[in-house]
């Protein structure tokens, strides 16, 4: 039985394709208003999950339920309670931004000045006023995910999935795709978001599930995650006229990572002024010669690296 509590509810999902394991018993729950980010490197299953939860995919096994209905036994009732933006833009290149809009709104059986109405509110609420006329292959990339996600939710579903909606956007589009969002989410909407921007994640989930080879391997709040890498780390540049393998041997503490090629040496630390002195004093006695210092917590990034073994980039896809 799924907990009401939770919009989405998730458990030992699992889904093959031929003999590829691509979900080995997945477990998630969102709760309702809040967001929930999946974050995983190539191949995780991120938009496998998405396209179960959002009915498109059959599970070969476990049970899934969005706002209590079960995927496999009530797709009808899911799919009006939801919207979806995947990956590409799913909307009628050929048709205008306004035309596309209304479209939707009589897709979903909403009347012909209702449709229209709706638009006009879309239009505005994602600055696509200007552009309502031309056709959608005209329209830049962040236009084009602007007026994908405004006919996902046309319909104002309570439930959105966002399959990396900002994949390929340049920052200034980007952040205006991050506004629309947060809009959302003060309105109260339930969203499951993939994305390959750890900064995505850490501005606008709840809580994040971070997946490698088909397992949720972490689960919990941006400052939970990044709780668990523990300590803090000091940066240190080392100027040209010292030596670096004296300085790593100096403070070399077997938390250490360096950088030759930038001369850069970071070692974990927990945080304190006595800490921190203590590693500048060992500097200082060895005549070593630093040209910065930085200290820094631990980030979303740090935990990636640590979970997955690799750093998150831009090229990693779901």
């Amino acid at each position: 039985m799924s907990d009401h509590s939770n919009t989405i509810e998730v458990k030992g999902l699992v889904k093959s394709f031929k003999d590829v394991k691509v979900l080995e018993g997945i477990d998630l729950s969102v709760k309702r208003g809040t967001v929930l980010a999946l974050l995983g490197p190539n191949g995780a299953g991120k938009t496998t999950t998405v396209r179960i939860l959002s009915t498109l995919l059959k599970p070969d096994a476990g049970s899934v339920h969005v706002n209590g209905f079960d995927v496999i036994r009530e797709p009808r009732q899911i799919r009006s309670l939801i919207g979806l933006t995947g990956q590409y833009a799913a909307v009628d290149e050929y048709l205008t931004g306004r035309e596309n809009l209304e479209m939707m709104g009589r897709l979903y059986h909403m009347s012909r000045s209702d449709s229209k109405k709706r638009a006009e509110e879309l239009l505005h609420q994602f600055n696509l006023v200007e552009a309502s006329g031309r056709a959608v292959k005209t329209y830049s990339g962040g236009m084009r995910r602007r007026i994908d996600l405004a006919a996902s939710i046309v319909a104002k579903p309570p439930i959105l999935f966002l399959d990396e909606p900002t994949t390929g956007l340049d920052p200034r589009s980007r952040l205006a795709i991050w506004d629309v969002i947060q809009k959302l989410i003060d309105e109260g909407t339930t969203i499951l978001l993939t994305t390959q921007y750890l900064e995505e994640a850490d501005k606008l989930a709840d809580q994040i599930a971070v997946i490698d080879h088909g397992k949720v391997i972490a689960y919990g709040t941006a400052d939970q995650l990044k709780a668990g890498i523990g300590q803090e780390r000091v940066e240190l540049i080392i100027a040209a006229e010292s030596s670096f393998e004296d300085a790593v041997r100096v403070v070399d503490g077997g938390k250490v990572r360096v950088n030759k090629e930038e001369r850069s040496i970071s070692l974990a630390t927990d945080g304190s002024v006595r800490e921190i002195k203590r590693i500048l004093d060992a500097i200082y006695t060895a005549n070593i010669e630093i040209d910065s210092m930085s200290v820094h917590k631990p980030t979303l990034d740090d935990v990636f690296l640590r979970l997955t073994g690799h750093e998150a980039a831009t090229t990693i896809n779901p």
